[in-house]
């Protein structure tokens, strides 16, 4: 029956990269992958802030935290292989005031036990790094680096292609049916039908889960991530990156700042509720996406939970000087003229029914299915390990 042997929906970097390994690991083979816009990398991997991050945050021991050390490697080694350009150019975790600096040891200690190159410096040393930079302690991490997502991503699939391959646009995932010997996934763009499946629909693979007849036990919740840019005059502010201590509780960092390959410095983002599941800006409506947040228990246990936060992310998302302040606590010389909008971006959250933050990677297999349900960042970063992970649990059934 099938006329491939995986089928992977999404066309992101963590599909891709599924994509990609599967064929390096099974020479031959044949996969097709299904992406439901007109090209590669249009919502999370498009879209992120193009880090390469050490793993120094994550619980060791957790798949974040296994996935990202092993994935940056091997993106670096990627990006070298493919002539993709990156640069290794290191960041700095800033304790703004006493109340951080427990947190900072915490993160300093994870970093630590997870093998990231990674130093507690003082003021002095800050200054050295970047001149401009307030804070009485902090993180330096020489290995952090930035890299273009969006590259990657299409020499993937011109890889994928190459290794007899296919990637189809346009073709949104509708049904998954079962047969004994496969799998047959209907889409916009047409059926195909494989001899197993991979789930990496970021955005919306809760909702793809479903379709393959697994319950994921969370729900995708998105959450904008709203830019701003500084203007070229202004760029001098920043040499590479300036992240602040973040706070335990919450799985985002807070603003940051965050120097591109092109020398551009984007600063930011905020996390607010997006009213859809695409919806970029503020006033992107999705009735369909924004019911099924409000009404999902575990929504709403969170937002009772963490509700002064979702309005101070919520006001700085309407009030401009809000978001300056937020980032002169990290650069006091930032002012509102520094800056002009930039894209935003979305972040496909997982959230537990008892409102709980799904914390780390979360594969759920199924009958000929495996579920990539939540992969969030550093996910860009540890997506070829992710890839590897992923063929990882499907090579038994290719035995």
């Amino acid at each position: 029956m099938a006329t491939f042997d995986l089928a992977v929906v999404g066309g992101g970097i963590v599909g891709l990269a599924t994509a990609y390994q599967f064929t390096q690991r099974f020479p031959g083979r044949r996969v097709v992958v299904l992406e439901k816009d007109a090209r590669v990398a249009e919502h999370q991997t498009g879209r992120n802030s193009g880090v390469l991050h050490s793993g120094i945050y994550y619980k060791p021991g957790s798949l974040r935290a296994v996935n990202c050390r092993a994935g940056k490697k091997a993106m670096e080694e990627f990006c070298a292989a493919e002539g993709i350009a990156h640069e290794i150019c290191g960041k700095v975790i800033v304790a703004v005031t006493e109340a951080d600096l427990p947190a900072l040891e915490r993160i300093h200690e994870r970093g630590q036990a997870n093998g990231v190159n990674c130093v507690l410096i003082d003021n002095a040393r800050l200054a050295e790094l970047e001149p401009h930079a307030a804070g009485i302690r902090a993180i330096h991490v020489p290995e952090t680096g930035i890299v273009n997502y969006r590259q990657v991503c299409e020499r993937l699939a011109e890889r994928v292609r190459q290794a007899g391959g296919e990637i189809l646009f346009h073709a949104r995932v509708t049904t998954v049916r079962h047969y004994p010997d496969g799998v047959s996934v209907v889409s916009s763009g047409g059926e195909r039908t494989a001899s197993q499946l991979v789930n990496c629909g970021g955005l919306h693979s809760d909702r793809v889960a479903k379709l393959t007849g697994v319950k994921p036990g969370c729900q995708i919740v998105p959450f904008r991530g709203e830019c701003f840019e500084l203007k070229p005059a202004a760029r001098k502010l920043c040499r590479n990156l300036i992240y602040p201590t973040p706070d335990p509780q919450f799985p985002f960092l807070g603003v940051h700042f965050t120097r591109m390959l092109d020398g551009s410095v984007e600063c930011g983002p905020n996390a607010v509720l997006a009213f859809g599941r695409e919806g970029y800006r503020f006033f992107d409506v999705n009735f369909r996406d924004l019911c099924g947040t409000l009404t999902y228990r575990g929504f709403l246990r969170m937002a009772i939970k963490h509700w002064r936060m979702g309005l101070g992310e919520m006001w700085r998302s309407l009030n401009k000087a809000a978001f300056v302040r937020a980032l002169q606590r990290l650069v006091p010389e930032i002012r509102a003229d520094d800056l002009e909008t930039a894209p935003a971006g979305i972040r496909a959250q997982a959230v537990a029914p008892d409102g709980a933050l799904v914390d780390d990677f979360l594969i759920v297999e199924g009958d000929r299915v495996v579920n990539v349900c939540n992969a969030t960042s550093p996910a860009a970063t540890a997506s070829l390990q992710i890839g590897a992970t992923v063929v990882d649990r499907l090579a038994p059934r290719f035995a």
